[in-house]
């Protein structure tokens, strides 16, 4: 096995394991690698679906999407699709994945099926550093407090991506809840600051105006370049990052107004969280 890692932040790529390899001892290297890089990447992964399925249960029960319906043969798969006339793509913000629920993912496991020949990097960025590195006095702001995660923060998605399966508008307020601000990891017990700039908007117990100031603050801190790593994407990659401690932005600069239109499909199987603690 071989790493190279993708920037000082967070971030691996691997060699020399098959994900094929559902074996516990298997499962055990990857989780471990997932622990300590936040974000890992397996080049030439050439696992169909039922593979890519069964390799995702070994971490824990599938989550069904809130808002987007899986493949009609494996509703555990969301296929993410850009298609060549659209500008937009998926995930275009800073955010992590659905902490708006209840129980927010635990991981994701996303492998590329079509990949343009330029363009549509993914940036990761790092949240239990973001924590280490905030200001102090911001920290003292929200000890202790919780923040509202809405899916409100979807609406963008909807109404930008028309060739997603099953992504009509539905109840977005059914999927509203309150988080610690700071959440505990439950397998490292590092201290994260879990929110992000797509979902999370409003810190309980402060007026809506002094919660827009900090939480600006907290998400411009978050984007900071040296938080981050960034991928380029190859076919048939397959890529898992614990979305308790990262959050992402998968950039959408492949759009037909550049000459660049070209389509863009991954499969994404999420595992479901915990409540964060």
């Amino acid at each position: 096995m071989e790493i190279k890692l993708l920037s000082g932040a967070l971030g691996a790529e691997i060699t020399g394991i098959d994900l094929k390899d559902t074996s516990d001892q298997n499962i055990k290297e990857i989780n471990n690698l997932l622990l300590e890089h936040k974000v890992i990447f397996f080049r030439d992964q050439k696992i169909n679906a039922e593979q890519h399925i069964a390799l995702a249960e070994k971490f824990g029960p599938l989550e069904t999407h809130a808002y987007v319906k899986g493949l009609s043969k494996h509703p555990e798969i969301v296929r993410i699709i850009k298609a060549e006339d659209e500008k937009n793509q998926w995930g275009e913000n800073w955010h992590s994945d659905v902490s708006y629920n209840e129980k927010p993912t635990k991981a994701v496991i996303l492998k590329s099926i079509k990949i343009p020949p330029v363009g549509g990097d993914t940036c990761f960025a790092n949240m239990e550093l973001a924590w280490e590195t905030l200001d102090e006095d911001i920290k003292e702001k929200i000890k202790d407090k919780k923040a509202i995660h809405s899916s409100l923060g979807a609406e963008f998605f909807i109404e930008k991506y028309k060739k997603m399966e099953g992504n009509e508008k539905r109840n977005f307020d059914e999927y509203s809840n309150e988080h610690p601000i700071v959440r505990t990891h439950p397998e490292t017990g590092k201290k994260i600051l879990f929110v992000n700039w797509t979902y999370t908007k409003k810190i309980i117990g402060l007026e809506q105006e002094e919660s827009d100031e900090i939480l600006k603050k907290i998400f411009e801190h978050q984007a900071r370049l040296e938080l981050t790593c960034r991928f380029s994407w190859t076919e048939n990659t397959v890529c898992i990052w614990d979305n308790r401690s990262v959050i992402h932005f998968a950039i959408a600069d492949f759009y037909p107004g550049r000459g660049l239109g070209y389509e863009r499909v991954m499969d994404r199987i999420a595992i479901e969280g915990d409540h964060p603690q």
